[in-house]
Protein backbone atom coordinates (compact mmCIF):
# COMPACT_ATOMS: atom_id res chain seq x y z
CA UNK A 1 0.00 0.00 0.00
CA UNK A 2 1.47 3.58 -1.12
CA UNK A 3 2.54 6.24 1.89
CA UNK A 4 0.45 9.28 1.60
CA UNK A 5 3.32 10.96 -0.15
CA UNK A 6 3.82 8.62 -2.59
CA UNK A 7 -0.31 8.72 -3.68
CA UNK A 8 0.26 12.36 -3.79
CA UNK A 9 3.09 12.21 -5.84
CA UNK A 10 1.85 10.20 -8.33
CA UNK A 11 -1.09 12.38 -8.88
CA UNK A 12 -0.34 15.75 -8.06
CA UNK A 13 3.48 16.31 -8.47
CA UNK A 14 2.65 15.89 -12.48
CA UNK A 15 -0.05 18.35 -12.69
CA UNK A 16 2.02 20.75 -10.30
CA UNK A 17 5.30 20.45 -12.87
CA UNK A 18 2.47 21.31 -15.49
CA UNK A 19 1.55 24.73 -14.15
CA UNK A 20 4.68 25.75 -13.67
CA UNK A 21 6.07 24.40 -17.18
CA UNK A 22 3.19 26.52 -19.27
CA UNK A 23 3.87 29.71 -16.53
CA UNK A 24 7.74 29.81 -17.45
CA UNK A 25 6.82 29.59 -20.77
CA UNK A 26 3.79 31.33 -21.70
CA UNK A 27 4.64 34.33 -18.77
CA UNK A 28 8.16 34.42 -18.54
CA UNK A 29 9.38 33.58 -22.08
CA UNK A 30 11.62 30.34 -21.42
CA UNK A 31 12.00 27.75 -24.30
CA UNK A 32 10.86 24.01 -22.99
CA UNK A 33 14.67 23.50 -22.94
CA UNK A 34 15.14 26.51 -20.14
CA UNK A 35 11.85 25.07 -18.40
CA UNK A 36 13.02 21.32 -18.40
CA UNK A 37 16.24 22.46 -16.59
CA UNK A 38 14.94 24.60 -13.94
CA UNK A 39 12.41 21.94 -13.07
CA UNK A 40 15.00 19.17 -13.52
CA UNK A 41 12.98 17.22 -16.21
CA UNK A 42 13.40 16.76 -20.05
CA UNK A 43 12.36 18.79 -22.87
CA UNK A 44 9.97 16.10 -23.48
CA UNK A 45 8.23 16.08 -20.60
CA UNK A 46 7.66 19.45 -20.55
CA UNK A 47 6.52 19.17 -24.19
CA UNK A 48 3.74 16.81 -22.95
CA UNK A 49 3.13 19.17 -19.77
CA UNK A 50 2.44 21.94 -22.33
CA UNK A 51 0.21 20.00 -24.40
CA UNK A 52 -1.77 18.47 -21.53
CA UNK A 53 -0.75 15.27 -22.50
CA UNK A 54 0.90 14.49 -19.28
CA UNK A 55 -0.18 15.36 -15.85
CA UNK A 56 -3.80 16.21 -16.06
CA UNK A 57 -5.35 12.80 -16.02
CA UNK A 58 -6.33 10.59 -12.66
CA UNK A 59 -6.36 12.98 -10.10
CA UNK A 60 -8.95 12.44 -7.62
CA UNK A 61 -10.98 16.07 -6.61
CA UNK A 62 -9.33 17.24 -9.28
CA UNK A 63 -11.92 20.65 -9.05
CA UNK A 64 -11.21 21.11 -5.19
CA UNK A 65 -7.47 20.78 -5.65
CA UNK A 66 -6.48 22.51 -8.86
CA UNK A 67 -7.08 25.80 -7.87
CA UNK A 68 -4.58 25.86 -4.73
CA UNK A 69 -1.66 23.77 -7.06
CA UNK A 70 -2.40 26.77 -9.51
CA UNK A 71 -1.47 28.97 -7.23
CA UNK A 72 1.19 27.11 -6.17
CA UNK A 73 2.70 26.86 -9.27
CA UNK A 74 2.26 30.61 -10.33
CA UNK A 75 4.28 31.72 -7.11
CA UNK A 76 7.01 28.82 -7.87
CA UNK A 77 7.52 29.62 -11.42
CA UNK A 78 7.62 33.59 -10.44
CA UNK A 79 10.43 32.67 -7.96
CA UNK A 80 12.46 30.44 -10.84
CA UNK A 81 12.18 33.24 -13.21
CA UNK A 82 13.62 35.69 -10.75
CA UNK A 83 16.37 32.93 -9.99
CA UNK A 84 15.35 32.84 -6.77
CA UNK A 85 14.56 29.20 -6.59
CA UNK A 86 16.79 26.18 -8.27
CA UNK A 87 15.52 22.71 -9.07
CA UNK A 88 16.24 21.55 -5.39
CA UNK A 89 14.08 24.21 -3.69
CA UNK A 90 11.20 23.46 -6.12
CA UNK A 91 11.20 19.70 -4.76
CA UNK A 92 10.87 21.20 -1.21
CA UNK A 93 8.13 23.56 -2.67
CA UNK A 94 6.06 20.37 -3.73
CA UNK A 95 6.23 19.08 0.15
CA UNK A 96 5.27 22.19 1.37
CA UNK A 97 2.38 21.99 -1.09
CA UNK A 98 1.32 18.40 -0.60
CA UNK A 99 1.81 19.29 3.42
CA UNK A 100 -0.69 21.92 2.91
CA UNK A 101 -3.09 19.69 0.78
CA UNK A 102 -2.92 17.17 3.18
CA UNK A 103 -3.98 19.77 6.14
CA UNK A 104 -6.78 21.15 4.45
CA UNK A 105 -7.70 17.67 3.79
CA UNK A 106 -8.19 17.58 -0.28
CA UNK A 107 -5.80 14.97 -0.61
CA UNK A 108 -5.62 11.35 1.05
Amino acid sequence: MPTNCEAVARHVLPLYRAFVAKELIEKHGYTQVQAAKKLGTTQAAISQYVTSKRGHKGIPNYDAVAPDIQAAAVEAAKRMAEAKMNPDEFSGSFCDLCTSLRKAKKVP
